[in-house]
């Protein structure tokens, strides 16, 4: 994480809790366009979202977490939410409500991953 993105945003990293970590690996390479590297820690498999200079996040297999409802994580996919909207259809997972203006703040569409987590994509545009 950048000195930047830690004295300027709010949130500084997430983990997503997956039951399949290489199909989650492909649905979210697939949906935001980024590379997802997978990472082992003492023997811990995981998976990090490219962030080189931005916010980060991994993927953490936990099955017991993975759930449709709390925390609401906002990823981006400016410039290309509809794009990313078919990527989430073609990779199994499900678009529960379609892009939608949030008013000032951009577009959103709420999706349901590939292994049943609700996150919504964010766009600063409708493209």
């Amino acid at each position: 994480m950048s000195d930047f993105n830690s004295k300027h945003n709010r949130a500084v990293w997430f983990d997503i809790p997956v039951v399949d970590l290489d199909r989650a690996i492909a649905f979210y390479s697939n949906v935001l366009a980024i590379a997802v590297h997978r990472e082992s820690f003492e023997g811990f498999e995981f998976a990090v979202l490219d962030h080189d200079q931005g916010n980060g996040g991994c993927l953490v297999p936990n099955t017991g977490e993975v759930a449709d409802t709390g925390v609401l994580v906002y990823l981006n996919v400016d410039g290309r939410i509809r794009h990313a909207l078919d990527r989430v259809r073609a990779n199994g997972g499900v678009v529960k409500q379609d892009v939608h203006q949030i008013g000032p703040h951009g577009f959103r569409a709420l999706i349901s991953d590939s292994e049943g987590n609700c996150v919504a994509l964010h766009s600063r545009s409708d493209a």
